[in-house]
C-alpha cells in the first residue's frame, strides 16, 4: 500500500511537491509549474496557505 510522504530527495522548501510527485508516479517538474500556474491564477495566498498546511501535516519519508 502507498502511502503519502513529503519527499527528502526532491525538496525545494519542504517537500510536499517531491512527496506528492512519487506517490503518483510523475515528475516533480510538472508539479512545481502547476502550482506556479495556480499561484498566477488563484492567487499567492491560498496556494501558499495549503502548502504549508501539508508539510505540518504529511510525515517526512524516513526510509530514503
Amino acid at each position: 500500500m502507498k502511502k503519502l510522504f513529503r519527499s527528502r530527495n526532491e525538496r525545494m522548501l519542504c517537500g510536499v511537491l517531491g512527496g506528492i510527485s512519487e506517490y503518483l508516479d510523475c515528475d516533480v517538474t510538472i508539479l512545481r509549474v502547476f502550482t506556479v500556474l495556480l499561484f498566477i491564477f488563484t492567487g499567492i495566498i491560498p496556494i501558499t496557505i495549503t502548502y504549508f498546511i501539508c508539510s505540518l501535516i504529511m510525515p517526512n519519508n524516513e526510509n530514503s
